[in-house]
């Protein structure tokens, strides 16, 4: 097995292990709503839920079942941070 070959097949692995934590996939309930950490993952992930969204009803960007304020605020950094939104804080090099 060459090394691209093996880099190909980690990958498609990774995202079919990957695609079981997406906002509305069914995992959270409102007895197990999803919290924190799971705001921070799909606040990550929103460009691919928001993809994936198109070609299926059940998936969304957002988790509706969710703990509230603290799903909120994970989801927001993430998407604040992964978006490039905290670049201003870093220096430009001249």
């Amino acid at each position: 097995m060459t090394k691209s070959s093996c880099l190909r097949s980690l990958s498609v692995i990774a995202c079919l292990w990957l695609s079981g934590c997406v906002p509305g996939d069914g995992s959270c309930s409102a007895a197990d709503p999803a919290g924190f950490f799971s705001g921070i993952w799909h606040g990550w992930i929103a460009p691919v839920s928001l993809v994936w969204g198109l070609f299926s009803d059940h998936i969304r960007v957002y988790e509706p079942c969710n703990t509230g304020w603290w799903y909120d605020f994970g989801y927001y950094i993430a998407v604040i941070s992964g978006f490039g939104g905290l670049s201003i804080l870093r220096r430009r090099g001249h």
